[in-house]
């Protein structure tokens, strides 16, 4: 985004939902301290994100795409919110907000997928991004798998938001893999 000045294509919407992961996920940098790595990683995704929604809505908003970016969030939250109090590990504050995260990650990407739909098309950069947001997830099925047979670790909430989430990339990887993948933009058919 900064090299290229630019922001289309990618939705805001999306990024404040990120946003609001990754703030929801990470209150526990408040109570409980386990490393300068895992802090310095959790302060690195909050910066970066709302840097990101900064440039989207402030330093380059002449080349935002308000028009396309028109998912209404309030059909993800709400439902999101209702189930992390009905479905958690413990009904406490911190691990009601982190169940949140966890659900409302699985479907953050989803205006984004949208934009997309609505415009038809995805310039390469943005298709590489959500390739890398899908990959990340895709390999966090690896490694709580690997956590199972080496630790006995199995999160029952995290793997099925997990897999929602990957379940809702498996049309984009398929049009990266033919599309972007033999360097053409992503084009939806009308």
């Amino acid at each position: 985004m900064w090299k290229t000045r630019s922001v289309a294509g990618i939705s805001g919407k999306s990024q404040i939902l990120f946003a609001t992961v990754f703030t929801a996920r990470y209150l526990d940098l408040f109570t409980s301290f386990i490393s300068i790595y895992n802090t310095c990683m959790k302060v690195f995704f909050i910066g970066t994100v709302y840097f990101t929604i900064y440039l989207i809505y402030m330093k380059f908003k002449a080349t935002y795409d308000s028009n396309h970016d028109s998912f209404r969030v309030e059909f993800l939250i709400v439902p999101v919110g209702g189930l992390a109090f009905l479905v958690n590990h413990e009904f406490a504050p911190l691990e009601i907000i982190w169940t949140f995260s966890i659900y409302l990650e699985s479907v953050a990407i989803l205006p984004q997928l949208f934009m997309i739909s609505k415009t038809g098309e995805a310039e390469t950069i943005t298709s590489h991004y959500l390739f890398a947001l899908g990959s990340y997830r895709a390999l966090y099925l690896c490694n709580w798998i690997y956590r199972y047979y080496a630790e006995g670790f199995f999160d029952l909430i995290a793997v099925v938001a997990g897999v929602v989430q990957t379940i809702l990339y498996c049309d984009f990887f398929y049009l990266y893999i033919t599309k972007v993948m033999k360097g053409k933009k992503i084009s939806l058919p009308a």
